[in-house]
C-alpha cells in the first residue's frame, strides 16, 4: 500500500490567517471568539461567533473568478493558495501536469440562497439573480471554483457529512492515493459564518448564550458548558504519495496513516453515540497499524455541547482503558465549532503542534465532567515531542470520522 504524506498546509481561521499566527495562538491558548451584536438584532439567542475576516480578493483574482464565489469559496481559496505555496506547487507545472485532484468538505450555501431569495421577493424576476449565482449556492461551490482557479484536472469531489465533512475528505483522499488513483490531492474544508447558518443551530438550543463573556463561552468537557460557539473559515492540506513527494524534493510535514469511520445507527438523528465514536477511532488506529498506547495526543471533537462531550468522553475512556493515556485537548475551546472545516482545521492545528513540540490547552476547563475524570485533558500548554496524533470528528445525523497522523 502506497504511503500518503502532507507536503503543504493553509489556514484562514479565527486564530489567524497564516500558519505562524495560528501556531502562536495555539501556543498561547488565545481565543478567537467574539460577540457580534448584529446576530442578536437578526434574531439569534447567541451573538457569539469566531472572528473570521472576510478576505479581499480583488488584488488576487480577476472579476470573472470572484463573481462565482460564495463566502466559503473565498475562505477556501485563501487556504488553498497558502497550501500550494507551502508545498512549493506552482500552477503552471505540477497542477497542470499531474492531474491533481480536490476533495473538499462543505455542507451548506445558506448566505447565497438567502440573498437570492431576497432578490426574487423584491424583483420577481429571475434574471435579476445573474448567471453566477448557480455556482455560489451549493455545497460544491468551493470545489467548482477551486478546480477552475487552480486548473485542477483530477477528481473534483465535495464531501457533505455535517461537521465531519472535511475529516472524511482527508480520509477518502488518502485512500485514493493509497490505491494509485491519484498522486496529489488538495483536501480541506470551508464553512461560512452567515447568521442564517447559525439560525438553524440556534433554534435547537445547542449554541452558547454567554454573550457577555465570549472568550470563556466555549467550554469543552467543562461541567458548566451551555453549548457550542458558531465559527468557520477554511483549512487546506496538500496530500501526496510519498515517493512522488521525495522525487520532487518536497518537505514532508507528516504522514496520514490511519482513517476510520462509522455511523451511529440510532433512531434519534441528533444524538451522538459513544459506541460509534469508539468504533471510528479504533478503526483509524488499527488502519495505521498502531495500538491505542502509541497515540501521544488526541485532538478531540468536543464542541462544548451538553450531550456530545459526554459521549465522546465515554468513547475516549473506553479506547484508552488500560494504557497510560494520551494528552487530550479540544482546540474548539479557542476557535468555537468551525463546522464543515473542523476536521481539516484540526488536522492543521495538530500538525503545527507536532512540528513545534507542544500541545495546545483545552482552555476554560474549570470543573471536568465526571465522564472525563480518567482522561488527561491538558488545560495549559505542554511542551513535549508529539509523534502520533489521533483527530476525532463527528457530524450531526450520526457520521463519525477519525484520522491518525504521524511524524516522519
Amino acid at each position: 500500500m502506497r504511503r500518503v504524506v502532507i507536503t503543504g498546509m493553509g489556514i484562514w481561521s479565527c486564530l489567524g490567517q497564516d500558519l505562524q499566527t495560528v501556531t502562536d495562538s495555539l501556543r498561547q491558548g488565545r481565543s478567537g471568539i467574539i460577540f457580534d451584536p448584529q446576530r442578536i438584532e437578526y434574531g439569534l439567542q447567541s451573538g457569539l461567533v469566531g472572528n473570521v475576516r472576510r478576505p479581499d480578493l480583488k488584488p488576487l483574482l480577476p472579476r470573472k473568478f470572484r463573481t462565482t464565489m460564495s463566502e466559503d469559496s473565498e475562505y477556501a481559496y485563501m487556504a488553498a493558495r497558502q497550501a500550494f505555496e507551502h508545498a512549493h506547487v506552482q500552477k503552471d507545472d505540477l497542477i497542470q501536469q499531474n492531474d491533481v485532484g480536490i476533495l473538499w468538505g462543505n455542507d451548506s450555501g445558506a448566505s447565497t440562497v438567502v440573498e437570492g431569495h431576497t432578490i426574487m421577493e423584491q424583483s420577481h424576476d429571475s434574471f435579476m439573480l445573474g448567471p453566477a449565482r448557480i455556482f455560489q449556492g451549493g455545497a460544491s461551490s468551493a470545489v467548482m471554483n477551486m478546480c477552475t482557479i487552480f486548473n485542477l484536472r483530477g477528481c473534483g469531489i465535495t464531501t457533505a457529512a455535517g461537521c465531519a465533512s472535511s475529516s472524511h475528505a482527508i480520509g477518502l483522499a488518502m485512500m485514493l492515493i493509497q490505491t494509485g488513483k491519484q498522486e496529489m490531492v488538495l483536501v480541506g474544508g470551508s464553512s461560512e459564518i452567515h447568521p442564517m447558518m447559525s439560525a438553524a443551530f440556534d433554534a435547537t438550543n445547542v449554541l452558547s448564550i454567554r454573550n457577555n463573556d465570549p472568550i470563556h463561552a466555549s467550554r469543552p468537557f467543562d461541567r458548566d458548558r451551555d453549548g457550542m460557539v458558531f465559527s468557520g473559515g477554511a483549512a487546506a492540506l496538500v496530500l501526496e504519495e510519498y515517493e512522488h513527494a521525495v522525487a520532487r524534493g518536497a518537505t514532508i510535514l507528516a504522514e496520514v496513516c490511519g482513517y476510520g469511520f462509522s455511523s451511529n445507527g440510532i433512531e434519534e438523528i441528533s444524538m451522538p453515540s459513544a459506541d460509534a465514536e469508539y468504533i471510528a477511532m479504533k478503526r483509524a488506529i488499527e488502519d495505521a497499524g498502531l495500538q491505542p498506547s502509541d497515540i501521544d495526543y488526541v485532538n478531540a471533537h468536543a464542541t462544548s455541547t451538553v450531550t456530545g462531550d459526554i459521549e465522546e468522553a465515554k468513547a475516549l475512556t473506553r479506547l484508552f482503558a488500560g494504557t497510560k493515556g494520551p494528552m487530550i485537548s479540544s482546540t474548539k475551546s479557542m476557535t468555537g465549532h468551525e463546522n464543515w472545516m473542523a476536521g481539516a482545521s484540526e488536522a492543521v492545528y495538530s500538525i503545527l503542534m507536532m512540528q513545534n513540540n507542544f500541545v495546545a490547552p483545552n482552555i476554560n476547563l474549570e470543573h471536568k465532567i465526571d465522564e472525563a475524570k480518567d482522561l488527561n485533558i491538558v488545560t495549559e500548554t505542554v511542551y513535549s515531542p508529539i509523534n502520533t496524533v489521533l483527530s476525532n470528528s463527528s457530524g450531526m445525523g450520526g457520521t463519525n470520522s477519525a484520522l491518525v497522523f504521524k511524524k516522519i
